[in-house]
């Protein structure tokens, strides 16, 4: 569709659901995307407002309801060409994320776009960032 953006993040099912329930339990929340090492390269999510996003974070988009998807500027740069999901498994994952005390975990599985999403992702004007939001 004309002005609609290329879609860059989604939640998987089960993800969609443990969010709903999350959401139910810590009001408004957010993900963020910082990579590096261990618990730094799962998504964590945060109560909205609790996370500082920093000027050169990347808005990738929305999921769920209105769930802000950031990731930051460096791993936006290795993860630009592909279209991330938002999953969920079982296993612990960081202390800091709300779906921790759950004994689950989100995680990210990815695919690279298709040639017609990269044609449509070329002219599209570039993502918000935290300095423009």
């Amino acid at each position: 569709m004309e002005g609609e953006r290329v879609q860059r993040v989604c939640l998987s099912p089960a993800a969609e659901e443990l969010l709903e329930k999350l959401a139910g339990t810590h009001g408004p929340l957010m993900f963020h995307q910082s990579g590096g090492c261990c618990d730094g390269s799962s998504p964590m999510c945060y109560p909205r407002g609790e996370f500082r996003v920093g000027s050169g974070d990347v808005l990738l988009g929305f999921v769920g309801r209105d769930t802000p998807f950031w990731i930051s500027a460096s791993q936006y740069g290795y993860w630009k060409h592909t279209h991330l999901t938002v999953d969920v498994v079982p296993g612990r994952g960081s202390g800091f994320s709300v779906e921790a005390p759950e004994g689950v975990r989100f995680l990210i599985r990815s695919r690279l776009f298709t040639g017609d999403e990269l044609a449509r992702l070329e002219v599209e004007p570039p993502l918000p960032t935290g300095e423009t939001v």
